[in-house]
């Protein structure tokens, strides 16, 4: 049974030429893939009936190439409008698409993607054929295929290319009963959201409440005949978010073994469970882990004494690592990795090394690339999905955007142009082309009477960035419980290019720390950017933090968070 998403994209493609699938090569006996100069996986993201939007994917199993230029021939009537990362053009059913000047090297092994918008009517099948620099692909060196036609007999592979199209998702009674109980909750009780794993306790229940087995009985209650997501956040790693105190968790530095023995391995046996095989069970790996690696330590200037322990013992990527492999066994688990945000791994010194992190502990632990489903940016942060009103190329009063003490030389002003990025940078590095990217949509709308209509004033970049932007943060490393910050888009499958799903992956009402330091037994600190009146640090550029007072410990239920939520949701709330 393959774990790769390729395989089963390229039968389920040749067999329907559907909406949704992709061709591919399909790895045959020992040997044949080498044969295989270029493979071609070509995806419908989205489709309305009478337009498309779709992502290709190349990968280059012969000599390196300085420049590149992939042609196929539509079988019905559809033309490209406008594309992204290549330089597409058409010329009756014949489409040419040709590097840029940014990705015209193609190693031998290398991997590059690029997208395009289409029109058409009546039929949107799936191009027949691809050659890459006048040879093609997806097919041996003998012209024949590497694997004989699928048999539409066959039942399907492990999994689904993107688990939330055409499903469900699994709606926590515990998270809809607390929405509910507020007044105008209930717009709202129905959403899908995130069930949090985060101590050893939660697998069977905290406090009487719902455990593990709990809610995947639930869920198959909910899923009646249909398909159904379920979606688990993983997260209690061995000195857990070692630059904040927020949400620290109960396993101290070394403590590896425990996580492994009394953490991961009781999960991985229930959701093994014959009993839950028809869910679809999306796991979030360990938020705010990974990337800490590459920001917080030395020599950077935010080192924090815990994240440099972290990276010496490698307990992070091996957690990370062991939590991939043994989830990943189960064949209805999508793991999903934390990826940050942009307004923390979108500079240029972080944006790359963390791919690379990923890559490392992807790698770690018996883990491999097979075991990453897909990434998720933003989850339970506050950037902006989407800046209309300004963007990375424009210039004003002869400065760049990226020199505004806003953006401060990011090279993304919004979580969907990272998330897209990053998702070209990760199937670059090695990760398999069909992978997608969640985005946590739950606090991200920044509505109401404050969020901006238009650009700002162009008398300079700073009035003109600071007048446009919907994220009404006073900096983009502030994290915690944010005044002003709505709920954002709705929970939906395949909203955009590359991204499997918008999520609400962290609850909303649920703090992220306590505005003053509480005494508790979960392991969690008192962290000073959960605090109304603190004036900073570096890694928020010694700006006030923004925070909401009178919080809970982090998870608690904070009523006056979800009230504001509500109040500056966007889209507005009915």
């Amino acid at each position: 049974m393959s774990r790769t998403r390729t395989a089963l994209l390229a039968a389920m493609a040749l067999v329907a030429g559907a909406t949704g699938t992709a061709i591919a090569a399909v790895p045959g006996a020992a040997g044949a893939a080498a044969a295989v100069p270029c493979t071609v996986d070509y995806k419908v993201q989205n489709d309305w009936g009478s337009g498309f939007t779709a992502s290709v994917t190349i990968t280059n199993n012969s000599a390196a190439k300085s420049s590149w230029s992939l042609k196929w021939s539509y079988a019905g009537n559809q033309r490209i409008a406008s594309g992204w990362n290549a330089k597409v053009s058409q010329s009756g059913a014949n489409v040419t698409a040709a590097n840029e000047s940014y990705n015209g090297t193609l190693a031998t092994g290398g991997s590059t993607s690029f997208g395009f918008q289409g029109t058409y009517s009546g039929s949107n099948a799936v191009p027949a054929t691809f050659t890459l620099d006048g040879v093609t692909c997806n097919v041996d060196s003998g012209g024949g295929p590497t694997d004989p036609p699928p048999d539409p007999t066959d039942p399907p592979g492990d999994r689904v290319n993107n688990p939330y199209d055409g499903a469900k998702v699994y709606v926590n009674p515990e998270w809809s009963e607390k929405a509910a109980a507020e007044p105008g909750g209930s717009r709202i009780a129905n959403q899908p959201t995130g069930v949090w794993l985060d101590r050893t306790a939660a697998i069977n229940g905290v406090n009487g409440g719902m455990g593990l087995r709990d809610h995947l009985d639930e869920a198959l209650a909910q899923k009646g005949s249909g398909e159904l997501v379920i979606q688990l956040v993983i997260y209690n790693l061995p000195g857990r978010d070692c630059a904040a105190l927020a949400s620290n968790g109960e396993l101290g530095p070394t403590e590896i073994d425990k996580y492994k023995t009394q953490y991961i391995d009781p999960i991985k046996t229930i959701l093994a469970d014959s009993k839950y095989a028809g869910l679809r069970i999306v796991t979030t790996v360990e938020i705010d882990s990974l990337p800490n690696l590459v920001t917080n330590v030395s020599p950077r200037p935010t080192v924090t004494p815990n994240c440099d322990v972290m990276k010496a013992n490698g307990n992070y990527v091996k957690g990370v690592g062991y939590a991939l492999n043994k989830l990943g066994d189960v064949p209805n688990v999508y793991n999903y990795v934390d990826a940050g945000h942009h307004g923390w791994l979108g500079w240029d010194d972080n944006f790359g090394a963390s791919a690379d992190m990923f890559k490392q502990a992807a790698t770690a632990e018996g883990a491999t690339v097979a075991d990453v489903h897909g990434f998720i940016a933003n989850t339970a942060n506050y950037s902006a999905l989407k800046e209309d009103h300004f963007s990375i190329g424009d210039n004003v009063a002869g400065k760049s955007v990226r020199e505004s003490k806003w953006v401060s030389w990011n090279r993304y002003v919004d979580e969907l142009s990272y998330a897209q990025a990053l998702r070209n940078q990760l199937v670059s590095i090695g990760f398999d082309s069909g992978i997608g990217m969640l985005i946590d949509t739950s606090r991200n709308g920044w509505g109401g009477a404050n969020r901006p209509t238009g650009p700002g004033a162009t008398t300079s970049v700073d009035t003109y960035v600071d007048g446009g932007r919907y994220d009404r943060r006073f900096n983009t490393g502030n994290w915690c419980n944010q005044s002003g910050a709505g709920l954002g888009e709705r929970p939906q499958a395949s909203p955009e290019a590359g991204i499997d799903a918008y999520v609400w992956m962290k609850p909303p009402g649920e703090s992220d720390g306590a505005s003053e330091a509480i005494d508790n037994d979960e392991g969690k600190g008192f962290d000073r950017m959960c605090d109304p009146t603190y004036t900073g640090n570096p890694r928020n550029d010694n700006n006030v933090s923004g925070a909401l007072p009178d919080a809970p410990l982090s998870g608690h239920w904070f009523s006056a968070q979800f009230q504001e939520l509500m109040k500056n949701a966007y889209p507005p709330l009915s």
